[in-house]
């Protein structure tokens, strides 16, 4: 077990060539004049303030909590097409989706998304039949140019295989098909530093306490460091709110007669220890419309999610009984009781959906993107899918370009001239990575374990290399932060030094896997706030 005795003695100063300080991206805020300024780090916002640096607008980007702190790193971790959009009929945005899920997964970010086969089980008595279900996964596979291989079915006893936890009984045949994964968190963070690396400005746990006006318009934003307390503000032609299920307090601030935007959608999820390797998930029709997802990742396996109507304040979302209750009787459709047991779950974690304001079932309601103009020129975003996130990014983008009066002005590039397919920092064969790190270790010093080098590859890519350049030279920093994880301590240095970590949840929940494993104990967050300097 981790000690604090055991965490490495090295200090709180950060390392040469790391991020400027809190104080000094403070004061560059507040002299600078900003043509955009972002107002939200969830994947919206930074796809938007990645798109806008590439274009060569002046970007200041800012959240109240940490980077992909919220909805954003409580998805389901999917890069998918969207395979129940084909009831509706939706071939178009299905194609669409699948063009950017293959976009990201191969060229963009091939070093944070893998790809997965799915097993749809049917079922005696399920929603769906055999037939249905095959010419499904078949046409679905088809609008993905048979990327993924060709949708088919499978016997049970076969599907039984490779995922040992099938329930086989009165199981009539199982469609396969092919989508991606990735760790959400991680993939947020790279996307933010690629924003950073086109030029963007950017600070966590930065709080919006009030909008700026002139003559009437909004032209930035004052805002309050929940670290240090410090007040500043931000200057900006023009003001983006991505703030999420946070959206319409931000318009309220701006008017605050604005009428509600949206609605939210809570959706939980389990993370749970495996009692046997999943070499595929599992995608269990429960009804018509909604599908149960159990998904290896992360050496663990998720379960979820629900999608239900939410009204409570967004900041309190949680996972409650009644989300386990559900989450674990519908996995139980296709999965075996013992790999359910309340024994296993490590963590759980709800975030919300933010849908087009209006009636109905929101597990019905489109995953679309939404931008409206409040009073003030204020522009505010809000929904859409992560599998998307360039695409929202490009999108909003053109909505700004094509603003009356172009207060964005017209000396930048037009986001349709920017590159298609630009690949996230730290791109590079994940599985070649990690040859590199298990043959190129310190000489006199141990090799690096083989999960760890694993780890490092598929969630830092070519970055990695810097990571064990840190524990070569310091061996304290190459010892794991915990005995039953992949993660050393020199991940918790580079988070601190490179990745804008300021608490033990930005270091445990987001850059690194410790708290989804159920690994964050008392000793080892002691230690990571000890190497943060709290």
């Amino acid at each position: 077990m981790t000690t604090l005795q055991s965490v490495p003695a090295l200090g709180t100063h950060p390392a040469s060539g790391s991020l400027p300080s809190r104080a000094e991206t403070r004061d560059r805020l507040s002299k600078a004049t900003y043509d955009l300024l972002v107002i939200g780090g969830g994947i919206l916002g930074i796809s938007t303030a990645w798109h806008a640096a590439q274009s060569g607008l002046r970007v200041a980007l800012v959240d109240a909590g940490d980077f992909a702190g919220a909805t954003s790193s409580a998805s389901s971790k999917l890069l998918h097409g969207g395979l129940r959009y084909l009831q509706t009929g939706a071939v178009k945005l299905v194609a669409e989706n699948h063009f950017e899920r293959r976009a990201v997964s191969r060229q963009v970010a091939p070093h944070l998304a893998n790809p997965l086969t799915f097993y749809l089980p049917v079922y005696k008595g399920g929603p769906h039949g055999a037939a249905k279900l095959g010419a499904g996964v078949f046409a679905y596979s088809a609008l993905s140019a048979f990327g993924d291989g060709v949708g088919h079915l499978l016997s049970p006893a076969k599907a039984a295989q490779d995922v040992p936890e099938l329930r086989t009984d009165n199981l009539k045949a199982v469609a396969v098909y092919g989508d991606d994964q990735m760790n959400d968190a991680r993939m947020a963070l790279m996307t933010v530093r690629a924003a950073v690396d086109a030029g963007a400005t950017v600070l966590n746990h930065a709080e919006v306490t009030g909008l700026r006006f002139t003559r009437g318009r909004v032209t930035g934003a004052e805002l309050k460091d929940r670290t240090s307390g410090d007040e500043f503000g931000v200057t900006a032609r023009l003001v983006l709110n991505a703030t999420g299920p946070w959206v319409d307090h931000l318009r309220k601030m701006e008017d605050p007669n604005a009428a509600p935007s949206i609605r939210l959608s809570k959706g939980a999820h389990l993370v749970l220890k495996r009692t046997s390797p999943w070499k595929a998930a599992l995608a269990t029709p429960i009804d018509k419309y909604r599908i149960t997802f159990a998904l290896p990742w992360e050496d663990m396996l998720l379960l979820g999610t629900t999608d239900e109507e939410y009204e409570g304040d967004p900041g309190q979302v949680e996972v409650t009984e009644k989300d386990t209750a559900q989450i674990l009787d519908e996995a139980a459709f296709s999965i075996r009781d013992q790999q359910l047991s309340r024994d296993l779950i490590t963590y759980s974690f709800a975030g919300l959906r933010v849908l087009p304001g209006g009636p109905g079932d929101t597990s019905k309601a489109k995953r679309e993107t939404v931008v409206t103009e409040g009073r003030g020129g204020m522009l505010s975003v809000a929904g859409g899918k992560w599998t998307t996130f360039r695409h929202i990014g490009r999108t909003v983008m053109r909505k700004l370009e094509q603003l009356p009066g172009h207060p964005l002005g017209e000396d930048y590039e037009s986001v349709s001239t920017l590159p298609k397919r630009l690949p996230l920092p730290g791109i590079a064969n994940p599985n070649a990575v990690a040859h590199r790190l298990l043959v190129d270790g310190p000489a006199p010093g141990p090799q690096m374990a083989a999960d760890t080098a694993k780890h490092l590859a598929t969630h830092y890519g070519s970055l990695a290399f810097d990571i064990a350049r840190m524990a070569n030279e310091n061996p304290e920093l190459a010892r794991r932060v915990h005995p039953d994880a992949p993660e050393i301590w020199a991940q918790v240095a580079y988070a601190r030094d490179h990745e804008w970590a300021e608490t033990a949840d930005d270091v445990l929940r987001r850059r690194t896997t410790l708290t989804i494993r159920g690994l964050a104990t008392d000793e080892v967050r002691a230690g990571v706030e000890s190497m943060l300097g709290k």
